[in-house]
């Protein structure tokens, strides 16, 4: 054997020795770009590479907590009366005098349905002289779903009215300009305020209807 082949063999044996020992001994570094990125067939399903497929959210979670709807709203009574006209109308430059008063009020109808009035009264006067007199009941059914019942009283009396009002304030405003005046413009009523006053109202009203015991 010449001493060329002799150092061919030699080569190829230490080549085989360092595979062996690479194949013996794994980096940390093969592990670690395996599970960046792992081998994927395409037409294998998410399943097979330890993938677990997106679980669609139950029905029911979106469907869940309070639900305020309006199922029909509509004017219940008006009624528009301008005493004076035509001289009230004439004559007479300085605004008039506005005075408005607003009632909540609601009632049960059905499972879960309520009817929410609006009652605004409202009058101008120039001086002692009655210009006009505005009385308007809006009304509404309201579907109100998964609120508590010591929490429903402030929800038919507070929020459903605030749905309510932008529609009855613009009944007041044709009304007042279909009758000769100026539109009536209402400001935003805060209906959390006049439900606390309508509560103390009430409550002042039970307290003096309670019999006092006698002495």
């Amino acid at each position: 054997m010449s001493d060329k082949d002799t150092k061919e063999k030699g080569k190829k044996k230490k080549t085989a020795t360092k595979d062996d020992i690479a194949a013996a001994e794994p980096t940390l570094d093969t592990p670690a770009k395996q599970a960046e990125t792992p081998a994927k067939d395409t037409d294998t399903p998410d399943e097979a590479v330890g993938v677990a497929p997106a679980t669609p959210a139950p029905a029911a979670a979106s469907a869940s907590g309070p639900q305020i709807g309006i199922q029909s709203q509509y004017v219940k009574d008006l009624s528009f009366e301008n005493p004076g006209a035509p001289g009230s109308l004439v004559g007479s430059t300085e605004p008039p005098d506005i005075q408005v008063n607003v009632e909540v009020q609601a009632r049960a109808l059905q499972a879960d349905s309520y009817e929410v009035s609006l009652h605004i009264t409202a009058s101008g006067k120039n001086g002692q002289t009655t210009l006009f007199m505005l009385d308007l009941t809006y009304g509404a059914v309201c579907k109100v779903v998964g609120v508590p019942k010591d929490s429903l009283q402030p929800v038919l009396l507070v929020e459903c009215p605030r749905l309510l009002f932008p529609f009855a304030r613009r009944v007041l405003s044709d009304a007042t300009r279909d009758g000769g005046f100026p539109p009536l413009m209402l400001n935003p009523i805060d209906f959390l305020s006049l439900y606390r006053q309508q509560q103390q109202q009430q409550s002042k009203a039970a307290a003096s209807d309670k019999p006092t015991a006698d002495a």
